[in-house]
C-alpha cells in the first residue's frame, strides 16, 4: 500500500461511509468475547452494506480496510499486553507491531469487500459474491504466511450449540457464510421498508431461511444424538497451577510450581481419576535433564494411580545440532514415561521470530530457553485404553491440526496452554471460544489446562461443561466420552473452503471479463448492493 493509499484511508475514516465502515466493525469486535454479544454479528455487517451503496472497488476497499481495522483494533488490543508487559518493548514498539497485523488481518476485508464489489457490477448479486468471497479471504488467511486463524465471524456464535453443528461438515466457514449471508438479506429488507428504492430480498431470504433451517433441524439433532462407542469413559482431572508468568522461569520458584502442582494434582484425584493433565510449560525445566524434579512428578504418577500429561520444554539433536522443542510429556501410572508430543505450529515472536536478520529489535517473548523448532509428526499418545490428540497452545486455533491428530487416532484431544501472556483480557476467553470447534468438527472431546485460565471441559458437541476464571488456582474434574472419529469434515477438511477459494477466483475472472462494461465512475450513479 502506497502513501496515496495510505492517505485515501485516513481521509476514509472520517466521512460518512467511514463512519458507517467504523460502526460495522465495533460490532464486529464486540460480538466477541467479551463482551460476548454473538447477537451483533447478524446485523453488524448492515452499516458496512449501506457504505458501499453506489461505490467503485477502489473505494470498496478502503470501506472494507476501515471495517476490517476497527475490528481487530478492538479484538486484538491484548497484544500490547503481551509486547509490552511479558516483551518488554516499549510502547513506542508495540504500537507499530501491534498495528502492523491489524492492518494485515484488515487486507482481507478489504480485498473481499472489493472482490464482492466487482462481482456486483459485472452483474452478479452480493446475495451470492460477498458470502463466498468472505469465506475464501477468511480460509486464505488462515494459512498464508504462517497463518493466523482468530476470530473468524463464525468463532462468536461458539456458545450457540444448535448452529455450530454444522462445524463437522464445513468447519467454522459454514457459520460464517450463514452470518455474512443474513446481513445482506436484513440490509436488503431494511432498505426496502425505507424507500431507498431496493426491492425486497424474497429470494435471498427464502434462501437464507432455507439454510438455517436445514443447519439447526440439523444441529438438534445432532444434540439429540447419543454417541455410542464401544471405548470406556475417562475421569479427567485439569490442573490451574495460576504460576505468574514473571516468575515463571526462574530457578527460585521451581520448587514451588511443583509443590503447587502435586497439591493441586493430589486434591483434584482423591475420587479417582484416569488422566491428569498439567498446562503448557508447567514443568518450567527440562524434564529429560532434571533427574531429582522428574521423579516427584513420576511418583506422583504412582501415588494417583493415574496417566500424568504436563507441558515442558525437551530437546532433541537434528542433523548433528541440539534443537528445542515446545512439549507435552505423558507418564503412566506406574511413572514410566510413555512418548512425547511436539508442538508444531509455533507462535510468530513468542517461539521464534520470523525474519530473524531483520527483525533484530524484537526481543522473543519465551524467556529462558531458544528458539524453538516445529515438531515434526502428529503422533498421539497413547494411555492404552484410549489415544490423545495433544494440542500446545496456539495450534488450537487451526482446525487441520486437530484433524491430523484424529485422523492418526486420537480420540480425545487435549489443550494445553499459557494464557498468562493474555493478563486479565479478553483473549483467553476468545481462545477457549476458537478450541471449542475443534470439539465439533472432529467430534472428539477437548480437555483444555491452561496455567491461568480458563481451564475447561468440551464436549464433542462444543459444550462447555465447566470451565474456571482468570488469575486462580483450580482444578477441574469430570467424565468424558472418548470420539468415534468419525465426521465428514474429517474426511473432506476443507474442501468446502476451497470451493469458495475457486468460485471466488471466479468471480474475479467474469468481473474482468465483463470490465468494459462496469460505468467508469460508479461513486457517482444512484447504483445500490443487490
Amino acid at each position: 500500500m502506497n502513501a496515496s493509499h495510505c492517505f485515501s484511508l485516513i481521509q476514509a475514516l472520517f466521512d460518512r461511509r467511514g463512519l458507517l465502515a467504523i460502526a460495522s466493525g465495533s460490532m464486529i469486535a464486540i460480538s466477541f468475547p467479551n463482551p460476548g454479544l454473538t447477537f451483533l454479528a447478524w446485523v453488524a455487517l448492515i452499516p458496512l452494506l449501506i457504505a458501499l451503496e453506489g461505490c467503485s472497488p477502489p473505494t470498496a476497499f478502503r470501506i472494507g480496510m476501515t471495517c476490517g481495522i476497527t475490528a481487530y483494533a478492538f479484538i486484538l488490543y491484548w497484544l500490547n499486553i503481551v509486547f509490552v508487559r511479558y516483551g518488554h518493548l516499549p510502547w513506542s514498539v508495540s504500537i507499530p507491531v501491534y498495528m502492523l497485523l491489524v492492518f494485515w488481518l484488515s487486507l482481507f476485508y478489504g480485498l473481499s469487500i472489493m472482490v464482492a464489489r466487482k462481482g456486483e457490477l459485472a452483474g452478479i448479486k452480493a446475495a451470492f459474491t460477498l458470502p463466498i468471497v468472505w469465506v475464501a479471504f477468511d480460509f486464505i488467511r488462515s494459512f498464508l504466511f504462517s497463518g493466523f486463524a482468530w476470530a473468524m465471524l463464525g468463532h462468536s456464535q461458539y456458545r450457540t450449540l444448535p448452529l455450530i453443528q454444522i462445524a463437522d461438515l464445513a468447519g467454522v466457514y459454514g457459520i460464517t457464510l450463514l452470518i455474512v449471508l443474513a446481513n445482506i438479506v436484513l440490509y436488503r429488507a431494511l432498505r426496502a421498508v425505507s424507500g431507498a428504492g431496493i426491492p425486497y430480498p424474497v429470494k435471498s431470504a427464502a434462501v437464507l431461511l432455507l439454510l438455517l433451517a436445514g443447519t439447526l433441524f440439523y444441529g438438534f439433532n445432532r444434540l439429540n444424538e447419543a454417541d455410542i462407542t464401544d471405548a470406556k469413559p475417562l475421569r479427567v482431572a485439569l490442573i490451574q497451577g495460576n504460576i505468574p508468568q514473571d516468575v515463571k522461569w526462574s530457578p527460585e520458584f521451581r520448587q514451588y510450581t511443583v509443590d503447587t502442582y502435586e497439591r493441586l494434582t493430589r486434591e483434584a484425584s482423591k475420587g479417582g481419576v484416569d488422566l491428569i493433565v498439567w498446562p503448557e510449560s508447567a514443568v518450567p525445566f527440562f524434564f529429560q535433564d532434571e533427574p531429582i524434579q522428574a521423579e516427584r512428578i513420576r511418583n506422583l504418577a504412582k501415588e494417583t494411580g493415574a496417566y500424568i500429561l504436563f507441558g515442558s520444554p525437551a530437546h532433541e539433536l537434528r542433523n548433528g545440532k541440539s534443537t528445542f522443542l515446545n512439549s507435552a510429556f505423558l507418564l503412566s501410572p506406574r511413572g514410566e514415561t510413555l512418548g512425547r508430543a511436539d508442538k508444531m505450529h509455533l507462535v510468530p515472536l513468542g517461539e521464534y521470530i520470523p525474519l530473524g536478520n531483520l527483525l533484530t529489535f524484537i526481543n522473543k517473548l519465551v524467556v529462558g530457553i531458544g528458539d524453538f523448532s516445529p515438531g515434526e509428526h502428529a503422533t498421539p499418545l497413547d494411555m492404552g485404553s484410549t489415544k490423545l490428540g495433544i494440542q500446545v497452545c496456539y495450534e488450537v486455533i487451526f482446525p487441520e491440526l486437530a484433524r491430523q491428530y484424529v485422523q492418526a487416532g486420537a480420540r480425545v484431544l487435549v489443550a494445553i496452554t499459557n494464557d498468562a501472556w493474555f493478563g486479565r483480557s479478553s483473549a483467553p476467553y476468545q481462545h477457549l471460544a476458537i478450541s471449542a470447534f475443534r470439539a465439533v468438527e472432529t467430534r472428539t472431546p477437548l480437555v483444555r489446562a491452561a496455567n491461568t485460565g480458563v481451564t475447561a471441559i468440551v464436549d464433542q458437541n462444543g459444550h462447555i461443561r465447566t470451565m474456571t476464571g482468570l488469575f486462580v488456582e483450580a482444578y477441574r474434574t469430570g467424565e468424558i466420552q472418548p470420539g468415534r472419529g468419525s465426521s465428514l469434515y474429517l474426511t473432506i477438511g476443507d474442501a468446502p473452503a476451497w470451493l469458495a477459494v475457486i468460485l471466488t477466483a471466479g468471480i474475479v475472472l467474469y468481473s474482468w471479463i465483463k470490465r468494459k462494461n462496469i460505468p467508469a465512475d460508479p461513486d457517482k450513479q444512484d447504483s445500490r448492493v443487490n
